[in-house]
């Protein structure tokens, strides 16, 4: 299965908005992570588990509590791909880019839901 099948819609910020608004987006949206953009480029990424831990400082800029060490897919990669950079890096969710555009993203809990696309073979190697 490609990833362009099951990817999300993205929801690109600024990065000098506050650990609060980034807080009521996610929570507005139902999301678990927001991708920090500037002129069509990804900066960062933000997560649940950044916010809690910024919780007591929610007037804090996202930009510096954003990871700056983001790890994309292709639209065209497989679902196998996705898995398989997320269990290397330990990480939860991953922007998706096609011609090296941001066109969404993909979550562990996307990858869970599907995982019966999965070769078995992947859980066992």
């Amino acid at each position: 299965m490609k990833i362009k099948e099951i990817m999300n819609e993205v929801v690109g910020v600024e990065k000098d908005i506050s650990v609060r608004d980034a807080a009521k987006i996610m929570a507005d949206k139902n999301i678990g992570s927001l991708v920090i953009m500037k002129s069509g480029e990804i900066l960062g990424v933000i997560t649940e588990k950044d916010i809690t831990k910024n919780v007591s400082d929610s007037s804090r800029k996202i930009h510096s509590i954003m990871n700056k060490q983001v790890i994309t897919i292709d639209s065209e990669d497989d679902l196998e791909d996705a898995a398989g950079l997320m269990a290397k890096n330990k990480i939860k969710h991953l922007p998706v880019l096609e011609n090296d555009k941001l066109v969404g993203i993909i979550s562990a809990t996307d990858i869970l839901n599907h995982s019966d696309e999965l070769d078995e073979d992947f859980f066992f190697e």
